[in-house]
């Protein structure tokens, strides 16, 4: 049995929002619940609620604490006796890198040219491969996009056998968003290198990138810990067993391309971004040792039967990662020293929104069952969705949709969102009506480049053939320039913090929003189902 520190108990306790406690729905506003929520779950106290961490495992029995006082059921694995607890325990390896490695080039000539940490690369642990010594051809695929139904083959004509794949991050620009997201994916990218007989692969940066998300700001987090979950055997599970050697830098992409440099990186931001591959005529020399060790975190795991005798066997699930960095080095400049990552937006928000959600619901369920998840180690890979998605506590067939809220920009008054994933299945129209209900427009995705349809919890569902959207505030009504401000100045920097401006109300607002969501996909005579010949329920049928 879990038990947090006496003054973290303590705490708990003493922060339980009002409306939390109230078993009849009364009490304070849903603006002064989730700004409750919050003030706990982003506090100092926590440390930043890095999964498996103390903080974390004490933020996840506040959450429990909070689905108890809601009067959901809990989903997880008995603790105590034959008592289901809140508690879904997720198995880790966690790994993390022992020192910077070294890396060097060696061309034709023989000359060897080394790479400099943290300016021409980064790497990070590997908990599928913690001893890293290679010796191997480089051969650059362009993207590495390989997709049939595009005519599209980045590796034709290329040898990668027993090389080094050299790949630009991301996906061309022509590609659908979400489907571009799904090319752009680790996943699908090192499988493209693996079916070809690489042996490693290595991430070339691009400016677009950069500009989103630079790379010093990697190469601050690099001794954060990497996970994934740990199989029966005890090994890390991947989908993918396939070396990233590291990642380059813009700068240091001159060390491998030379005088193309600059074209193939003009070339990257094209439309269709073909830039035909080619062998480097170099080899890499790479040396990296991982740190491992096991551990254990939890997702918890809150039920709201459905009022219908025959609809409540089907669950719709809302879910929000609870994790978020922990501690690193501050930022540079930073005269404050912070380094505690408080995730405030980023998910305190989302989380605390998922709750009130419960609290609204809870006086009339909807006909359908709601599945309330509270996961852990999204930021490490989308690793505690992933495992209840293959081990959920209900027939994954009975599963028909999740909905899943990861950092809403709360600083300002959202007329409108995106939903991302909408136009996949019949939950878009649902958003539609609910979001008009409220004189909400539903836009579409802003920003294409961010790849965000794979990077959040919702896609571990929609990889088990599981329709599911990505809910976030949009870029009217001053929007864009908050979300473009946060992600600047904010995003998983310990900046992100209560000290930010955040508009209680606008959280209201969302709560009352997915509420009403909830409430369409529930009450639907039919259930949620993909479009016909939809990209994704292609590549993902349900099993």
């Amino acid at each position: 049995m879990r038990t947090a520190p006496v003054l973290l108990s303590a705490l708990l306790l003493a922060v339980l929002p009002a409306g939390a406690q109230n078993s009849n729905g009364a009490g304070p506003d849903s603006a002064a619940n989730i700004k409750a929520n919050m003030a706990f779950l982003a506090g100092d106290t926590l440390k930043g609620r890095e999964a498996g961490s103390p903080g974390y495992e004490a933020a996840a029995d506040y959450v429990a604490r909070q689905m108890k006082a809601l009067r959901l059921q809990p989903m997880g694995a008995p603790q105590k006796g034959t008592e289901r607890s809140y508690f879904q325990t997720v198995p880790l390896v966690a790994a993390r890198a022992k020192n910077e490695g070294k890396f060097s080039l060696k061309g034709a000539s023989g000359k060897e040219t080394p790479l400099v940490f943290g300016t021409d690369y980064i790497t990070g642990g590997d908990e599928v491969f913690p001893k890293i010594r290679m010796n191997a051809p480089l051969v650059f695929v362009g993207y590495g996009l390989v997709a049939p139904e595009k005519s599209r083959d980045d590796y034709r004509g290329l040898d990668v056998k027993g090389k080094i794949v050299v790949a630009l991050s991301g996906a061309p620009k022509f590609l659908q968003t979400e489907e571009r997201a799904y090319y752009r994916g680790g996943r699908a990218k090192l499988q493209a290198a693996k079916d070809r007989g690489a042996i490693g692969y290595l991430s070339v940066g691009t400016l677009t990138g950069e500009k989103l998300y630079p790379f010093a700001n990697r190469v601050r987090q690099y001794k954060s810990w990497g996970m994934s979950w740990r199989q029966k055997d005890g090994t890390a599970f991947a989908q993918v067993r396939l070396p990233i050697v590291a990642g380059i830098s813009v700068a240091g992409a001159e060390k491998l391309f030379g005088a193309k440099t600059k074209d193939i990186l003009a070339q990257a931001e094209t439309d269709q971004g073909a830039i035909p591959g080619f062998d480097l005529k170099m080899s890499l020399s790479a040396a990296m040792d991982s740190e491992t060790r096991t551990l254990e975190s939890h997702n918890i795991v809150g039920l709201l039967p459905g009022s219908d005798p025959k609809l409540k066997n089907e669950y719709i699930v809302l879910s929000a990662h609870l994790d978020h960095l922990g501690i690193t080095p501050p930022v540079k400049g930073d005269k404050t020293g912070d380094t505690i990552n408080n995730g405030a937006l980023d998910n305190a928000a989302g989380v605390s929104t998922t709750l009130e959600v419960a609290r609204l619901l809870r006086a009339a369920p909807p006909r359908r069952s709601m599945i309330f998840l509270v996961n852990t180690a999204e930021e490490k890979g989308l690793i505690g969705s992933e495992y209840f998605a293959r081990n959920p506590p209900v027939p994954v067939s009975q599963i028909v949709a999740d909905v899943n809220l990861d950092m809403p920009i709360l600083t300002y008054d959202f007329s409108d969102v995106v939903a991302f994933g909408a136009d996949r299945s019949t939950i878009g129209p649902a958003v539609k009506r609910a979001a008009e209900r409220m004189k909400v427009k539903l836009s579409p995705d802003p920003m294409p480049d961010e790849g965000v349809f794979t990077r959040s919890d919702h896609y571990r569902f929609v990889e088990q053939g599981i329709p599911a959207v990505f809910l976030m505030t949009g870029f009217a009504n001053g929007g864009e320039k908050a979300f473009l401000h946060f992600m600047k100045t904010n995003y998983h920097k310990p900046s992100d913090d209560l000290k930010q401006p955040i508009n209680y109300d606008a959280g209201a607002k969302f709560a009352n929003l997915n509420a009403e969501i909830a409430r369409e996909l529930g009450n639907a005579a039919a259930s949620p189902q993909w479009n016909k010949g939809d990209f994704f329920a292609a590549r993902f049928k349900r099993k």
